[in-house]
């Protein structure tokens, strides 16, 4: 149980998330299939292990796991169209009539409904972990959408989830431009060799590097024009590597073979007891480089009254 993103949210209220109350309400929004005129389902699942006894909370050491799946059905846009298409072109060749706006959206519904029990389905898992006594709830997404979908459905069966975004008093492109342009970030972590650049005109260009040396002239040359990073690969004091954005969206997280191999060790054979031992590693770092990163990045623009 290793994370590959990371979006960071602050509860912005004390929010009792007492282990068997949080089981018991992640347990009223179970995940299920999608019935065959429905285009997807959302719900809580089971974050280590199946069948219907696994539990939907996972608690290790203060810290607690939960996952969400999504179900939905795949029915490409361009099967729809050819099929509308085809009837349309059907009814006004046979009618002699125009088919206009509002038909056309009742016969699309028509074949959307036809077509949902042979679409395929996809399924796709989220998890969040959530330290109660820092505050703090992670979740494994790329896009806010997904993490938004999780937290909204959590909010939905809690009541109440106060959160908002993890924010920083600097404007984190002036910071990861900074570090570029020096060479040196602080805190621990250290520049690699991937960025993004963007100049600040509208509609300004992007230059993306990968695999470079980003001490060169080149892209030197690049931040002496005005262009800024919003993108930035760093390492951590040799525990893990991550690509940070503008928006503090961390991607591509790499937890180095030195943590992997202690959690091997500490989980033993079990296959449960090796997930529930990375995870609680991956917690434990998380909870050392999360306030370091805030720190170097300026210091969290707390919210008003915590």
């Amino acid at each position: 149980m290793w994370f590959r993103n990371l979006l960071v949210y602050r509860l912005t209220q004390d929010l009792d998330l007492d282990a068997e109350r949080l089981e018991a309400a992640l347990a009223s929004k179970p995940a299920r299939p999608c019935a065959s005129q429905e285009l997807t389902t959302y719900g809580f699942v089971a974050p280590f292990g199946k069948g219907a006894d696994a539990p939907l909370l996972h608690a290790s050491q203060g810290f607690l796991l939960l996952a969400a799946r999504k179900e939905e059905r795949i029915l490409p846009g361009s099967v729809v169209r050819d099929a509308l298409k085809e009837k349309v072109d059907e009814i006004e060749a046979e009618q002699m009539r125009k088919v206009y706006k509002k038909e056309r959206e009742q016969l699309k519904d028509e074949i959307v409904q036809s077509f949902l029990p042979r679409a395929f389905i996809r399924k796709s898992a989220t998890f969040a972990a959530i330290a109660p006594a820092q505050g703090l709830i992670l979740v494994d997404a790329a896009s806010p959408k997904r993490a938004e979908d999780l937290l909204s459905t959590l909010r939905e069966v809690l009541g109440s989830l106060p959160v908002r975004p993890l924010n920083v008093k600097i404007a984190p492109n002036a910071t990861l431009t900074q570090w570029l342009q020096s060479q040196q970030a602080s805190h621990g972590l250290h520049v690699l060799d991937e960025c993004e650049l963007r100049d600040t005109q509208e509609d300004g260009g992007i230059v993306r590097i990968k695999r470079h040396d980003l001490a060169s002239e080149e892209v030197q040359q690049h931040l002496a024009t005005g262009k800024i990073v919003t993108k930035l690969s760093l390492a951590w004091e040799d525990k893990l590597s991550l690509l940070i954005d503008d928006k503090l969206a961390l991607k591509r997280l790499r937890f180095e073979d030195l943590l992997q191999d202690q959690a091997a060790e500490e989980g033993g054979d079990d296959a449960l007891s090796q997930q529930d031992a990375s995870f609680t590693l991956m917690m434990l770092t998380f909870m050392e480089f999360i306030p370091q990163l805030i720190e170097a990045l300026g210091g969290e623009e707390l919210p008003q009254g915590i």
